[in-house]
């Protein structure tokens, strides 16, 4: 088109009448002689296969061979779990040029032998490698925000507690990672395979996680009225014989998140938490967080609430305000209870101030938080071909920066100074709320959780300090407070335009109106439009993270404080963690030498 306006008006004319001469005439002489050839071959083959008179019982066992010969075999990718989920080389290990999933060194297929159903294999290929891709860089993303954690927490304690705290959020990584593998991810997603989920719906990083269907669970009544409550998965300890591609993707991603829960309570006990004690708290930390995570991700009793009790979609939570957040926040609140406050922190009865050492850090920190947040949220839908995670990343960074508004906002109206340490908080809180309701909300309602969490996180840091409890870098307000809004705020305002099927739950829309495949279902839906049983489970996630958080990290803390002290000497505290515990400063440059 953009040729043709060169040519001149009295040229087009000619040129296209010579042009469809052409066009016609080779058509013409490439098309002729293959239909004549495929017709005499036809006829050949009919003359020698066919005899002169075949009985009327032949010709119809014929047609029946011929009809069983052109059924295609299922696609092996989707292979249903009644064949044991297995699908080409799920141990990931074809490599090299071979891009196709075959073992062998023609692939599944060469080109001259390809058929509907490896085709179709392929496309499936394709989809789950985009998606186990999509789901590794998230969790590499959500593994960079210890970084982040570290700077934040370090740079709120003062400088001669700076080396304990960056390698308290060193450490708690490996510990965490070993104590997942051990048992953490058996617990938590052992029983995924069975999980409550919609018809027709398949695992989007490969059939393989078929093979994570054990667990232990409650059941109640027989037949039609039998229901079930799952309370632990029973497979996956150690990874053992476990090694399809899709369960590797789903341990790595969900042991990022469990790092987080565990990297929080280090902030709350900052500054006065013994490193011995604090190894401990390493190795147990996957065991309240994993069996919570299993009760709303894994398939448990939570996540059935819906199809048991009729509540909503049954207890949702998107990317872990409550599973990840209100977990770690609760664990850092008895924590901080069972600790103490630090030396000095209040005075007749008073709380005062004690500054962080490093602002600037702090502020990077956020950042780093901030960018990691967007692989923590969008990376939850586990497939990078659901096309949700665009609004989850703007709900994300929507809720945040709001967050940090109306934090700042908020001081100044109560005449205090914007302290930056307290917006970057007002960011994160802002970022703990959205976590859980992101995939369900529209933008306005992401602004306003936002908005709210940064309010909130002023009050509750104000209100824990008055209480008595210490916390140095405000992690309870921030993860706890906010985390139990995040999952509140899903009942609210969850708009039902995502979700069908969540749980297994599927329903006729409140609305009555068509999906795409004029089907009447509903998606999650909160309070405000018009489900007030989703409201329900939301309370009742939240409730029980609050409950069973608080018993089961009391319960382990004073188990390791028998075995070693959970708080240091108070002449350590006083002169700093970072020589007495680590053998090393922070700042050594401005550290007093022993001859002065």
């Amino acid at each position: 088109m953009g040729c043709t306006s060169h040519w001149s008006p009295k040229l087009r004319g000619p040129w296209w009448g010579l042009l469809s001469l052409l066009l016609v005439f080779s058509l013409t002489a490439s098309t002729a002689p293959t239909v004549w050839a495929q017709e005499a071959a036809a006829e050949t083959a009919e003359e020698a296969e066919a005899p002169a008179e075949a009985p009327a019982e032949v010709v119809e066992e014929e047609a029946a061979v011929v009809v069983e010969e052109e059924a295609a075999p299922a696609p092996t990718y989707l292979a249903p779990a009644a064949e044991g989920g297995a699908w080409p080389d799920a141990g990931g290990g074809a490599a090299g040029y071979w891009t196709t999933p075959g073992a062998g060194p023609v692939g599944d297929g060469a080109p001259a032998e390809m058929t509907p159903d490896k085709l179709y294999d392929r496309i499936a290929h394709n989809l789950f490698s985009i998606n186990v891709l999509w789901v590794i860089i998230a969790g590499c993303l959500v593994m960079f925000m210890q970084a982040g954690f570290m700077m934040v927490e370090t740079g709120l304690c003062r400088a001669k507690n700076s080396a304990h705290t960056s390698a308290m959020n060193l450490m708690i990584y490996p510990l965490g990672c070993l104590a997942f593998w051990v048992y953490g991810f058996g617990i938590g997603w052992g029983n995924w395979w069975n999980a409550p989920v919609a018809p027709g719906w398949y695992s989007p990083i490969g059939p393989g996680t078929v093979a994570l269907d054990s667990g232990f669970s409650i059941t109640t009544g027989e037949g039609d009225d039998a229901k079930s409550f799952g309370i632990i998965g029973t497979e996956g300890f150690f990874l053992n014989n476990l090694d399809d591609v899709s369960i590797m993707t789903l341990f790595f991603f969900m042991m990022v998140f469990m790092d987080t829960t565990a990297t929080i309570p280090t902030g709350t006990l900052a500054e006065r938490w013994a490193w011995k004690n604090f190894i401990l708290f390493g190795l147990w930390i996957a065991l309240p967080y994993c069996i919570y995570a299993h009760w709303v991700w894994g398939g448990g009793w939570l996540a059935q609430a819906g199809k048991n009790w009729g509540l909503g979609h049954g207890a949702v939570d998107f990317a872990g305000s409550g599973v990840v957040h209100s977990m770690g926040g609760i664990i850092a609140l008895v924590g901080g209870i069972l600790i103490g406050p630090r030396i000095g922190k209040y005075v007749d009865g008073k709380p005062r101030a004690i500054p962080g050492h490093n602002i600037p850090m702090v502020v990077a920190g956020t950042f780093i938080l901030a960018f990691g947040w967007f692989g923590f949220n969008a990376g939850s839908t586990l497939s990078g071909t659901d096309l949700r995670l665009a609004t989850v990343v703007v709900n994300t960074m929507l809720a945040s920066v709001a967050g940090a508004i109306s934090c700042m906002f908020y001081m100044m109206l109560r005449g205090m100074k914007p302290d930056p340490s307290m917006i970057c908080n007002g960011m994160l809180a802002g970022l703990v709320a959205v976590t859980a309701p992101c995939a369900f909300i529209d933008s306005w309602a992401a602004v306003l959780i936002g908005a709210i969490a940064g309010v909130l996180v002023v009050i509750s840091v104000i209100f824990w300090d008055k209480m008595g409890i210490d916390d140095p870098v405000g992690a309870i307000s921030v993860h706890g407070v906010n985390g139990i809004w995040g999952v509140l705020s899903l009942g609210l305002f969850a708009n039902g335009k995502y979700g069908m099927g969540w749980n297994g739950v599927v329903r006729e829309k409140w609305d009555s109106t068509l999906d795409s495949d004029g089907v009447l279902t509903d998606g999650v839906r909160g309070l405000f439009y018009g489900d007030s049983s989703q409201f329900m489970a939301q309370a009742l996630s939240a409730v029980t993270v609050l409950v069973f958080g608080a018993v089961a990290s009391f319960i382990l803390f004073k188990i390791s404080n028998l075995i070693t002290p959970m708080r240091v000497p108070a002449d350590v505290e006083k002169e700093g963690l970072d020589m007495a515990e680590m053998g090393a400063t922070g700042y050594p440059d401005f550290m007093p030498a022993p001859h002065v």
